[in-house]
């Protein structure tokens, strides 16, 4: 039964780039729900639950190869989106979007993705020969929680070139933002056609969480005791990490852009698809908040290991990546306002040498229920 709960509950992120801007549309009652320029009328509320399950493997990126996981297989990896809508008007609507990611492979899970906003429809298509445009405003709710991470002594250290690891712990980047976008896109007969753009960017700050492993502090101390020629002086230092500490990140740029297409057979069947690129930003560490309690030799060296250990934490991480998604969805009203569909998603993607999200192979399955009220 568990397992049974688990794989309803799974198929969901599938739509993940698409359901970002997917509420944006034509009168409710008027259009399939998963029509990419659906959006409510006054009043009308709809929600669109997605379960799905991911296939991936690593990619042989410095920071896999560093883990001993490049090249691993990670499954199955159970993702759930929620997004809803309300319409307050025939041409504005609230709407917010949740998505749940957990990896059981790589203990990592939780929000993956967080907003809240506004979508305006500013031609609905009447005196622009059906051509509809929509813009919207979004807040990034990454800051909900702190990024969790845990510091180790990497498996591999690569000839002593890459000697400590962080294992994350969820998905969340710590960081608050607001995503600005638009929507065009036009209904010939049966087929709908869409294009849309969006940007982000996301509010530095010091909301994150790192956990010292015991591996990374016994290898912190045996650094420090080569440093200084003392053991004792090491071991001292070990001792005096703390259980956990935070980084301060810069702000970032982020955007993503495609296109999607929908073709309606007959008023319960359609079969939709699109392509989206997404560019993730790389990463930055502006500060490092790390207090050593330890006054062994003395507190001035103590303070002076600590500012070197700090400094190799601090710039660009080279973790960005870019990603390029093609979807593909068919799906059957059940009655007029009740929809099911099923997903299919595959991803490439060009990760820097230290990001721990690029794949050589990542595909989803799933399916998802949109009703509306």
């Amino acid at each position: 039964m568990k397992k049974s709960l688990k794989i309803a509950v799974a198929a969901s992120v599938l739509a993940s780039p698409a359901l970002a801007v997917e509420t944006v549309g034509l009168p409710a009652k008027k259009v399939n729900m998963e029509n990419p320029l659906y959006i409510p009328t006054a009043g009308e509320f709809y929600s669109k639950t997605a379960a799905g399950v991911m296939y991936k493997e690593a990619d042989h990126s410095l920071a896999m190869q560093a883990k001993d996981h490049a090249g691993a297989t990670e499954w199955p990896i159970y993702r759930i989106y929620e997004n809803l809508g309300f319409g307050i008007t025939d041409r504005l609507t609230l709407r917010a979007a949740i998505a749940w990611t957990q990896d059981d492979d790589i203990g990592r899970k939780g929000m993956s993705e967080g907003r809240l906003g506004l979508n305006y429809r500013i031609f609905d298509g009447s005196a622009t020969d059906g051509f509809v445009w929509d813009m919207y405003a979004d807040a990034f709710l990454g800051g909900i929680s702190p990024m969790e991470a845990e510091l180790v002594a990497s498996p591999n250290m690569m000839g002593g070139t890459y000697p400590l690891s962080f294992n994350y712990d969820n998905y969340a980047n710590g960081r608050y933002g607001v995503w600005l976008g638009t929507q065009v896109g036009k209904t010939w007969n049966k087929f709908t056609a869409a294009a849309f753009a969006e940007v982000e960017r996301t509010f530095g700050n010091d909301n994150t969480e790192i956990t010292i492993s015991d591996s990374a502090r016994t290898l912190i101390g045996n650094m420090v005791a080569m440093q200084t020629g003392s053991a004792p002086v090491g071991a001292a230092y070990a001792a005096g990490l703390p259980e956990t500490f935070s980084v301060e990140t810069k702000s970032t740029w982020e955007y993503s852009a495609g296109i999607k297409g929908f073709y309606e057979f007959e008023s319960n069947w359609g079969l939709g698809g699109g392509f989206t690129y997404k560019h993730r930003s790389s990463n930055s560490i502006e500060a490092v908040n790390l207090e050593n309690s330890s006054v062994v030799p003395n507190a001035a060296t103590v303070a002076a290991i600590t500012s070197n250990l700090e400094g190799q934490f601090l710039g660009d991480l080279q973790d960005g990546w870019d990603e390029y998604i093609f979807t593909a969805a068919v799906s059957r009203k059940l009655c007029d306002n009740v929809q099911v569909a099923l997903y299919g998603e595959y991803t490439f993607d060009d990760a820097e040498p230290k990001s721990q999200n690029g794949t050589d192979v990542k595909v989803e399955g799933g399916v998802r229920v949109n009703v509306m009220f």
